[in-house]
């Protein structure tokens, strides 16, 4: 998809962002979910499970926010019920009574550079790069590589969207950045030689999760038990077969106003992500906890001795065990 493409589709979900108020959003009976991207076939897993549990009687609704800083400030104001994404830094500094209760996705990213101006990590000491935005675990990996390799960059630059990143570097506009394994794909294809991936350490660390305000996941314990029962049975179709993610996408009508050569995309993303485990089937355990806190401490992106870390300080399990409790 073509960077102005994605930009209008992004203005778009800014849009839908700005109609809603903080006073209908918690008063409807509607669980919101707020995610701070642009919509994709990223999204269509989490849609599928939310159209699942609409069949079950729980109403729900996705809007798409400008960034993750403003999808959680929505779910602490009230904007939105549920957020997507990994904020322990901000919880971690903030003692905001929001906790994560379902872990989506774990990190698998790719840096690549246009090979015609670096060629490894110490050329990127002084220079600028591109992620997805603050606090994003995208963030969090070239912190990290800056530390393992002992440079600093000028400037790190804010890009929601792997697609919109990997646009940029075919159009030269930005020269190091931080994609998925599709857009890795793409830049391969359309530039061959001209881009090339700087080495990663494996690292087990949660990408996307969905959390809540405290009151909110107790308040609505038997809706969230839904949800989740559906993102468990969801993960776990996708997981045995990828293509079905092209056939509920056009049972439940999802991104209908997406391009053709973008959804054509749809089954081969999933097929990719499944072969390389992006996807949990299990939803989370306490020890993600204190794999993410060590990550994150050592990308120093927030303090104190990963070993001391309290998973209650983050996560709220308790929707996730009632629902295998329930599926079992």
């Amino acid at each position: 998809m073509s960077l102005t493409r994605r930009l209008m589709l992004k203005a778009a979900g800014a849009v839908t962002a700005l109609t809603m108020t903080a006073t209908g959003a918690l008063a409807s009976d509607t669980l919101r979910v707020g995610l701070g991207d642009i919509a994709s076939v990223e999204s269509l897993n989490l849609l599928i499970a939310m159209e699942r549990a609409k069949e079950r009687g729980v109403d729900m609704e996705m809007t798409f926010f400008n960034s993750e800083d403003v999808a959680v400030q929505a779910v602490l104001s009230g904007e939105a019920h549920i957020g997507v994404g990994a904020p322990y830094a901000f919880m971690a500094n903030s003692k905001a009574p929001i906790r994560m209760f379902y872990r989506m996705s774990t990190l698998l990213f790719f840096p690549v550079v246009n090979s015609e101006v670096y060629s490894g990590w110490s050329d990127l000491d002084g220079e600028e790069i591109t992620v997805h935005s603050r606090g994003s675990g995208t963030e969090a990996l070239m912190r990290l590589m800056e530390k393992v390799h002992g440079i600093e960059y000028a400037n790190i630059s804010y890009v929601p969207g792997s697609e919109v990143r990997a646009g940029a570097m075919l159009q030269g506009t930005i020269n190091a950045s931080i994609v998925d394994a599709a857009n890795f794909r793409l830049l391969l294809e359309k530039g061959g030689d001209k881009f090339a991936k700087l080495p990663l350490d494996g690292v087990n660390a949660t990408d996307e999760a969905l959390y809540a305000r405290a009151d909110v996941l107790e308040g609505r314990a038997d809706d969230m038990q839904i949800f989740v029962e559906e993102l468990l049975r969801t993960w776990n179709d996708i997981a045995e077969n990828p293509a079905i993610v092209a056939e509920l996408r056009d049972q439940y009508n999802l991104l209908a106003d997406l391009p053709d050569d973008v959804i054509a995309d749809a089954v081969p993303y999933y097929e990719e992500a499944v072969a390389n485990g992006i996807y949990p089937l299990n939803g989370g355990q306490e020890s993600d906890a204190a794999d993410d806190m060590a990550f994150l401490s050592a990308a120093g992106q927030v303090e104190g001795d990963p070993a001391d870390v309290n998973p209650s300080d983050f996560w709220d399990f308790s929707a996730l065990n009632a629902a295998k409790a329930a599926m079992n």
